[in-house]
Protein backbone atom coordinates (compact mmCIF):
# COMPACT_ATOMS: atom_id res chain seq x y z
CA UNK A 1 0.00 0.00 0.00
CA UNK A 2 1.48 3.31 -0.86
CA UNK A 3 0.46 6.72 1.22
CA UNK A 4 -2.24 8.86 -0.24
CA UNK A 5 0.40 11.49 -2.28
CA UNK A 6 -1.69 14.52 -0.66
CA UNK A 7 1.85 16.84 1.11
CA UNK A 8 4.20 18.46 -1.27
CA UNK A 9 7.10 17.09 0.92
CA UNK A 10 10.54 18.53 1.61
CA UNK A 11 13.27 15.78 1.47
CA UNK A 12 14.17 15.87 4.79
CA UNK A 13 13.27 12.95 7.44
CA UNK A 14 13.14 14.72 11.25
CA UNK A 15 14.63 11.76 13.73
CA UNK A 16 15.02 13.66 16.74
CA UNK A 17 14.00 17.06 18.24
CA UNK A 18 14.76 19.50 21.63
CA UNK A 19 14.04 22.88 22.43
CA UNK A 20 14.16 24.90 19.29
CA UNK A 21 16.32 22.13 16.94
CA UNK A 22 15.84 19.42 14.71
CA UNK A 23 18.33 16.82 13.57
CA UNK A 24 17.58 15.16 10.31
CA UNK A 25 18.59 11.37 9.71
CA UNK A 26 21.98 12.50 8.30
CA UNK A 27 23.01 14.49 11.89
CA UNK A 28 22.28 17.88 10.12
CA UNK A 29 20.47 20.26 12.69
CA UNK A 30 17.71 22.65 12.04
CA UNK A 31 16.35 25.64 13.66
CA UNK A 32 12.53 25.20 14.03
CA UNK A 33 11.09 29.16 13.31
CA UNK A 34 7.59 26.79 12.41
CA UNK A 35 6.91 24.04 15.03
CA UNK A 36 5.00 22.54 12.34
CA UNK A 37 2.10 25.09 11.88
CA UNK A 38 2.24 26.30 15.31
CA UNK A 39 2.10 23.00 17.19
CA UNK A 40 5.34 23.54 19.05
CA UNK A 41 4.58 25.58 21.95
CA UNK A 42 6.96 24.67 24.60
CA UNK A 43 9.47 23.48 22.69
CA UNK A 44 10.54 19.65 20.72
CA UNK A 45 11.40 16.61 23.67
CA UNK A 46 10.62 19.60 27.02
CA UNK A 47 11.37 17.34 30.30
CA UNK A 48 8.95 18.13 32.08
CA UNK A 49 6.51 17.51 29.25
CA UNK A 50 8.07 14.18 28.68
CA UNK A 51 8.29 12.66 32.20
CA UNK A 52 4.60 13.91 32.55
CA UNK A 53 3.10 11.75 29.33
CA UNK A 54 5.43 8.79 30.24
CA UNK A 55 4.35 8.86 33.96
CA UNK A 56 0.74 8.41 32.17
CA UNK A 57 1.72 5.87 29.93
CA UNK A 58 2.52 3.88 32.75
CA UNK A 59 -0.46 4.02 34.97
CA UNK A 60 -3.64 4.08 32.46
CA UNK A 61 -3.75 5.77 28.28
CA UNK A 62 -7.13 5.42 27.68
CA UNK A 63 -10.83 4.90 27.97
CA UNK A 64 -13.98 6.74 26.34
CA UNK A 65 -15.94 9.32 28.36
CA UNK A 66 -18.46 7.11 29.69
CA UNK A 67 -16.04 7.26 33.08
CA UNK A 68 -14.93 9.54 35.44
CA UNK A 69 -11.51 10.98 34.17
CA UNK A 70 -10.26 13.52 36.72
CA UNK A 71 -7.03 14.37 34.72
CA UNK A 72 -9.96 16.57 32.58
CA UNK A 73 -10.92 18.55 35.20
CA UNK A 74 -7.64 19.43 36.66
CA UNK A 75 -7.06 20.38 33.13
CA UNK A 76 -10.09 22.60 32.85
CA UNK A 77 -9.31 23.61 36.15
CA UNK A 78 -5.80 24.72 35.30
CA UNK A 79 -6.44 26.13 32.10
CA UNK A 80 -9.63 28.50 33.07
CA UNK A 81 -7.02 29.79 35.16
CA UNK A 82 -4.51 30.99 33.76
CA UNK A 83 -6.56 31.85 30.64
CA UNK A 84 -8.94 34.03 32.60
CA UNK A 85 -11.88 31.87 31.90
CA UNK A 86 -12.57 30.34 34.57
CA UNK A 87 -16.42 29.92 35.07
CA UNK A 88 -16.49 28.79 30.91
CA UNK A 89 -17.30 24.97 30.17
CA UNK A 90 -14.77 22.77 28.67
CA UNK A 91 -15.43 20.34 25.96
CA UNK A 92 -11.91 18.12 24.65
CA UNK A 93 -11.62 16.72 21.91
CA UNK A 94 -8.99 16.09 19.08
CA UNK A 95 -8.17 18.76 16.46
CA UNK A 96 -8.47 22.57 15.39
CA UNK A 97 -11.05 21.66 12.85
CA UNK A 98 -13.26 19.27 15.28
CA UNK A 99 -12.93 21.52 17.76
CA UNK A 100 -14.67 24.48 15.54
CA UNK A 101 -17.23 21.80 14.10
CA UNK A 102 -18.27 21.47 17.94
CA UNK A 103 -18.24 25.31 18.42
CA UNK A 104 -20.89 25.94 15.68
CA UNK A 105 -22.64 23.25 16.08
CA UNK A 106 -23.27 24.43 19.75
CA UNK A 107 -23.84 28.13 18.35
CA UNK A 108 -26.80 26.31 16.51
CA UNK A 109 -27.93 24.65 19.16
CA UNK A 110 -28.13 27.62 21.48
CA UNK A 111 -29.59 29.85 19.13
CA UNK A 112 -32.22 27.43 16.92
CA UNK A 113 -30.64 29.44 13.62
CA UNK A 114 -27.95 28.19 10.80
CA UNK A 115 -26.73 31.18 9.40
CA UNK A 116 -22.78 31.68 9.57
CA UNK A 117 -20.89 34.62 8.90
CA UNK A 118 -16.99 34.07 8.00
CA UNK A 119 -14.32 36.06 6.47
CA UNK A 120 -11.99 35.88 3.14
CA UNK A 121 -9.04 34.61 3.88
CA UNK A 122 -10.29 32.93 6.63
CA UNK A 123 -8.93 29.14 7.55
CA UNK A 124 -11.00 27.17 9.83
CA UNK A 125 -10.45 23.37 9.06
CA UNK A 126 -10.99 20.90 6.47
CA UNK A 127 -13.72 19.04 7.49
CA UNK A 128 -17.37 18.96 6.82
CA UNK A 129 -18.65 22.47 8.08
CA UNK A 130 -15.30 24.08 9.30
CA UNK A 131 -14.19 23.94 5.38
CA UNK A 132 -17.34 25.37 4.55
CA UNK A 133 -16.38 28.45 6.87
CA UNK A 134 -13.00 28.39 4.84
CA UNK A 135 -11.87 30.88 2.11
CA UNK A 136 -10.37 28.39 0.26
CA UNK A 137 -12.83 26.76 -2.93
CA UNK A 138 -9.49 24.39 -3.45
CA UNK A 139 -10.49 22.33 -0.21
CA UNK A 140 -13.82 22.39 -0.52
CA UNK A 141 -15.46 19.23 -2.56
CA UNK A 142 -19.16 19.82 -3.83
CA UNK A 143 -20.41 18.02 -0.55
CA UNK A 144 -18.94 20.63 1.52
CA UNK A 145 -20.28 23.98 0.16
CA UNK A 146 -23.00 25.74 2.13
CA UNK A 147 -25.17 28.08 1.64
CA UNK A 148 -26.11 28.67 5.24
CA UNK A 149 -22.21 30.13 5.19
CA UNK A 150 -21.83 34.08 4.47
CA UNK A 151 -17.98 35.44 3.45
CA UNK A 152 -17.72 39.29 4.42
CA UNK A 153 -14.27 40.86 4.21
CA UNK A 154 -11.92 40.93 6.75
CA UNK A 155 -11.47 43.54 9.05
CA UNK A 156 -14.01 45.57 6.91
CA UNK A 157 -16.28 47.14 9.87
CA UNK A 158 -19.21 48.59 7.80
CA UNK A 159 -20.15 46.00 5.29
CA UNK A 160 -20.14 43.42 8.50
CA UNK A 161 -22.57 46.12 10.47
CA UNK A 162 -24.78 46.42 7.10
CA UNK A 163 -24.98 42.27 6.33
CA UNK A 164 -25.39 41.09 10.41
CA UNK A 165 -29.09 40.27 11.30
CA UNK A 166 -31.04 38.10 12.77
CA UNK A 167 -30.96 35.02 10.93
CA UNK A 168 -26.82 34.17 11.79
CA UNK A 169 -26.60 32.21 14.83
CA UNK A 170 -22.78 32.38 14.96
CA UNK A 171 -19.85 35.10 13.29
CA UNK A 172 -16.63 32.80 13.45
CA UNK A 173 -13.40 34.44 13.36
CA UNK A 174 -9.77 34.22 13.89
CA UNK A 175 -7.78 35.33 17.14
CA UNK A 176 -5.24 36.15 14.66
CA UNK A 177 -5.40 34.54 10.93
CA UNK A 178 -2.89 32.09 9.91
CA UNK A 179 -3.02 30.36 6.64
CA UNK A 180 -4.38 33.58 5.20
CA UNK A 181 -0.96 35.28 5.71
CA UNK A 182 -0.87 36.43 9.57
CA UNK A 183 -3.47 39.18 9.17
CA UNK A 184 -4.77 40.76 12.94
CA UNK A 185 -7.69 41.94 13.01
CA UNK A 186 -8.52 45.53 14.50
CA UNK A 187 -9.84 45.67 18.05
CA UNK A 188 -12.27 47.96 16.74
CA UNK A 189 -13.81 45.20 14.45
CA UNK A 190 -13.70 42.41 17.15
CA UNK A 191 -15.62 44.98 18.94
CA UNK A 192 -17.96 45.89 16.64
CA UNK A 193 -18.44 41.93 15.61
CA UNK A 194 -19.12 41.01 19.32
CA UNK A 195 -21.61 44.03 19.97
CA UNK A 196 -23.79 43.23 17.09
CA UNK A 197 -23.46 39.38 17.99
CA UNK A 198 -24.99 40.42 21.48
CA UNK A 199 -27.66 42.16 20.03
CA UNK A 200 -28.77 39.84 17.14
CA UNK A 201 -28.45 37.01 19.53
CA UNK A 202 -25.72 35.29 17.28
CA UNK A 203 -22.66 33.28 19.07
CA UNK A 204 -19.28 34.83 18.54
CA UNK A 205 -16.84 31.99 17.77
CA UNK A 206 -13.05 33.02 18.34
CA UNK A 207 -10.83 30.61 16.47
CA UNK A 208 -7.50 30.45 18.86
CA UNK A 209 -6.39 27.29 17.18
CA UNK A 210 -3.54 29.02 16.06
CA UNK A 211 -3.35 32.46 17.85
CA UNK A 212 -4.15 31.05 21.09
CA UNK A 213 -1.90 29.33 24.21
CA UNK A 214 0.01 32.38 24.89
CA UNK A 215 1.59 32.40 21.50
CA UNK A 216 0.50 36.34 20.76
CA UNK A 217 1.46 37.64 24.13
CA UNK A 218 -1.63 37.00 25.77
CA UNK A 219 -3.41 33.85 26.56
CA UNK A 220 -5.84 34.66 23.70
CA UNK A 221 -5.18 37.16 20.71
CA UNK A 222 -8.60 37.98 21.23
CA UNK A 223 -7.71 39.35 24.47
CA UNK A 224 -5.64 42.20 23.33
CA UNK A 225 -8.73 43.65 21.88
CA UNK A 226 -10.49 43.74 25.78
CA UNK A 227 -13.34 40.86 24.41
CA UNK A 228 -15.15 38.28 25.73
CA UNK A 229 -16.18 35.49 23.19
CA UNK A 230 -19.13 33.20 23.65
CA UNK A 231 -16.81 30.42 22.18
CA UNK A 232 -13.40 29.85 21.89
CA UNK A 233 -11.75 27.02 20.14
CA UNK A 234 -7.95 25.44 20.67
CA UNK A 235 -5.66 23.00 19.51
CA UNK A 236 -2.45 22.77 18.42
CA UNK A 237 0.25 24.36 20.84
CA UNK A 238 -2.34 23.29 23.53
CA UNK A 239 -0.69 19.74 23.36
CA UNK A 240 2.96 20.47 21.61
CA UNK A 241 2.78 17.46 19.15
CA UNK A 242 0.22 15.49 20.82
CA UNK A 243 -3.19 15.14 19.32
CA UNK A 244 -5.76 17.58 21.52
CA UNK A 245 -8.27 20.18 21.30
CA UNK A 246 -11.11 21.62 23.06
CA UNK A 247 -14.34 24.03 22.94
CA UNK A 248 -14.19 26.68 25.91
CA UNK A 249 -18.00 27.40 26.01
CA UNK A 250 -19.63 30.30 27.84
CA UNK A 251 -21.77 29.09 31.33
CA UNK A 252 -24.84 30.81 29.18
CA UNK A 253 -24.91 27.65 26.72
CA UNK A 254 -26.17 24.61 28.43
CA UNK A 255 -25.20 21.21 27.89
CA UNK A 256 -27.56 18.01 27.19
CA UNK A 257 -26.69 14.78 27.13
CA UNK A 258 -25.53 13.59 24.26
CA UNK A 259 -25.58 16.93 22.46
CA UNK A 260 -21.73 16.53 21.33
CA UNK A 261 -19.39 13.43 21.36
CA UNK A 262 -15.96 12.23 20.96
CA UNK A 263 -14.47 8.81 21.32
CA UNK A 264 -10.73 10.05 21.54
CA UNK A 265 -10.99 13.43 23.30
CA UNK A 266 -9.71 14.21 26.39
CA UNK A 267 -8.08 10.82 27.14
CA UNK A 268 -5.61 10.51 29.69
CA UNK A 269 -2.45 11.16 27.44
CA UNK A 270 -4.07 13.95 25.57
CA UNK A 271 -5.11 15.84 29.20
CA UNK A 272 -1.30 14.98 30.30
CA UNK A 273 0.14 16.82 27.52
CA UNK A 274 -1.66 19.76 27.79
CA UNK A 275 -1.45 20.06 31.64
CA UNK A 276 2.62 19.37 30.80
CA UNK A 277 1.94 22.53 28.30
CA UNK A 278 0.27 24.84 30.88
CA UNK A 279 2.54 24.13 33.52
CA UNK A 280 5.59 25.06 31.77
CA UNK A 281 4.06 27.85 30.43
CA UNK A 282 2.90 28.79 33.79
CA UNK A 283 6.87 28.06 35.47
CA UNK A 284 8.77 29.36 32.63
CA UNK A 285 6.57 32.27 31.94
CA UNK A 286 6.13 31.93 28.32
CA UNK A 287 3.41 34.34 27.38
CA UNK A 288 5.97 37.19 28.68
CA UNK A 289 8.63 35.66 26.55
CA UNK A 290 6.51 35.22 23.50
CA UNK A 291 5.58 39.20 23.64
CA UNK A 292 9.23 40.03 24.51
CA UNK A 293 10.81 37.93 21.98
CA UNK A 294 8.39 39.16 19.22
CA UNK A 295 8.96 42.39 19.81
CA UNK A 296 12.04 41.79 19.21
CA UNK A 297 12.15 39.92 15.84
CA UNK A 298 10.21 42.64 14.81
CA UNK A 299 12.25 45.34 16.00
CA UNK A 300 15.30 43.30 14.38
CA UNK A 301 13.00 43.44 10.74
CA UNK A 302 12.58 46.79 10.61
CA UNK A 303 14.21 49.04 7.32
CA UNK A 304 15.30 45.31 5.95
CA UNK A 305 15.21 45.76 2.28
CA UNK A 306 12.85 43.93 0.64
CA UNK A 307 9.90 43.55 3.34
CA UNK A 308 6.94 45.08 2.43
CA UNK A 309 5.44 44.26 6.00
CA UNK A 310 5.37 43.17 9.11
CA UNK A 311 2.38 41.91 10.73
CA UNK A 312 1.52 39.93 13.80
CA UNK A 313 1.25 39.55 17.50
CA UNK A 314 4.29 38.14 20.11
CA UNK A 315 5.80 35.10 18.35
CA UNK A 316 2.92 35.16 15.39
CA UNK A 317 4.95 37.24 12.99
CA UNK A 318 4.18 37.46 9.21
CA UNK A 319 6.63 39.00 6.86
CA UNK A 320 5.61 40.07 3.86
CA UNK A 321 7.95 40.40 1.08
CA UNK A 322 7.82 42.53 -2.28
CA UNK A 323 7.77 39.45 -4.32
CA UNK A 324 6.93 35.29 -3.66
CA UNK A 325 8.86 34.14 -0.70
CA UNK A 326 9.18 30.28 -1.88
CA UNK A 327 12.56 30.47 -2.92
CA UNK A 328 14.15 32.17 0.70
CA UNK A 329 11.96 29.75 2.31
CA UNK A 330 13.62 27.02 0.06
CA UNK A 331 17.00 28.92 0.69
CA UNK A 332 16.59 29.29 4.88
CA UNK A 333 16.06 25.71 5.23
CA UNK A 334 18.31 24.18 2.66
CA UNK A 335 21.40 26.44 3.05
CA UNK A 336 20.80 27.75 6.51
CA UNK A 337 19.31 24.79 8.18
CA UNK A 338 16.18 27.09 9.02
CA UNK A 339 12.10 25.85 9.03
CA UNK A 340 10.16 28.60 8.48
CA UNK A 341 6.42 28.69 6.80
CA UNK A 342 4.30 29.88 3.73
CA UNK A 343 1.08 31.38 3.28
CA UNK A 344 -1.96 30.97 1.42
CA UNK A 345 0.07 34.96 0.58
CA UNK A 346 2.53 33.75 -2.06
CA UNK A 347 4.48 36.67 -0.70
CA UNK A 348 4.31 36.26 2.95
CA UNK A 349 6.43 34.03 4.84
CA UNK A 350 4.99 32.90 8.66
CA UNK A 351 7.65 32.14 11.94
CA UNK A 352 5.91 30.57 14.33
CA UNK A 353 8.95 29.50 16.99
CA UNK A 354 8.18 27.91 20.40
CA UNK A 355 7.78 30.20 22.83
CA UNK A 356 11.12 29.89 24.83
CA UNK A 357 13.14 30.61 21.49
CA UNK A 358 15.82 32.27 22.71
CA UNK A 359 17.47 35.90 20.97
CA UNK A 360 20.53 33.81 19.78
CA UNK A 361 18.68 31.97 17.96
CA UNK A 362 16.29 35.01 16.48
CA UNK A 363 19.50 37.21 15.55
CA UNK A 364 20.53 33.45 13.80
CA UNK A 365 17.60 33.71 11.28
CA UNK A 366 17.88 37.53 10.75
CA UNK A 367 21.50 36.98 9.68
CA UNK A 368 20.76 34.32 7.57
CA UNK A 369 17.46 36.17 6.39
CA UNK A 370 19.19 39.36 5.15
CA UNK A 371 22.07 36.82 2.89
CA UNK A 372 18.80 34.90 1.65
CA UNK A 373 17.24 38.27 0.65
CA UNK A 374 20.51 40.09 -0.60
CA UNK A 375 21.21 37.53 -2.71
CA UNK A 376 17.46 37.55 -3.83
CA UNK A 377 17.51 41.24 -4.30
CA UNK A 378 20.68 40.87 -6.76
CA UNK A 379 18.83 38.78 -9.19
Amino acid sequence: MKLFDVYPLFDIEPVKAEGSFIWDKNGEKYLDLYGGHAVISIGHSHPHYVKKLTNQFTEIGFYSNSVKISVQEELANKLGKLSGYNDYQLFLCNSGAEANENALKLASFHTGKKNIISFSKSFHGRTSLAVAATDDSKIIAPVNESENVIFLPFNDEMVFEQEMNEEVCAVIVEGIQGVGGVNVPSFSFLKTINKLCEKYNALLILDEVQSGYGRSGKFFAHQHADIQPDLITVAKGMGNGFPVAAVLIHPKVQAKHGMLGTTFGGNYLACAAAIAVLDVIEKEQLIDNAESLGNYLKKLLEGIEGIKEVRGLGLMIGIELEFPCVEIRNDLLFQHKVFTGSSSDKNTLRVLPAMNITKNDLDYFIKAFKMVLSKQLVK
